[in-house]
């Protein structure tokens, strides 16, 4: 029996797939610019392959300015003219232009509650269909699945990773905030 989650056995011998379950899905993130990084992945995501979005992380950071949430949240039409030029990210108007409106609502929630993160934290609670019509009701281009793959990769939601895999216990001991939901 394979020691790893099912995760790790849709792509075994893609390079990017194994780091990223050991070293980022299902770990806590504690800065709103990964946090938002996040976001837009899943984002892009929506339609493709896991796989594709990794491969094409470091463009996506170079064309977005390092996810830099005020940064983003001032592109012009120009920058999303620019974006639907860029081969190497996705280029989807809607997904472009939610990542900009995005960073412009992130930017009022820092306003309001101090952070992404605390904003996040303090729904920690919520089970998988509230925090769907929360992110619907906050953010453009975030259905269910996108939301849930967002919550489980940052550490909100349980069920990254399974009980038997490796890294599981690596990221309880963090203590990532679906253990603290469940307290």
């Amino acid at each position: 029996m394979n020691p790893y989650c099912d995760y790790c056995l849709t792509h075994p011998d893609d390079p990017c797939n194994t780091p990223y379950h050991d070293h980022h899905y299902g770990f806590p993130i504690t800065t709103d610019n990964l946090l938002f990084e996040r976001l837009v992945f899943e984002i892009n995501q929506a339609g493709l392959s896991w796989i594709t979005i990794l491969k094409k992380a470091e463009a996506f950071r170079l064309a977005y300015a390092a996810f830099d949430i005020p940064t983003v949240a001032a592109f012009t039409p120009d920058d999303v003219a620019r974006l639907m030029q860029d081969p190497s990210i996705i280029r989807n108007r809607l997904k472009i232009e939610a990542a900009i409106s995005n960073a412009q609502t992130l930017l009022t929630l820092q306003q309001q509650h101090g952070s992404f993160k605390t904003w996040l934290d303090q729904h920690s609670d919520l089970d998988h269909a509230a925090w769907t019509k929360l992110f619907k009701a906050t953010f453009r281009f975030t259905g269910g699945e996108i939301v849930r793959e967002f919550l489980l990769s940052t550490g909100y939601l349980q069920g990254a990773h399974s009980p038997d895999c490796p890294i599981y216990p690596i990221i309880a001991a963090q203590n990532p905030p679906w253990m603290k939901a469940a307290q």
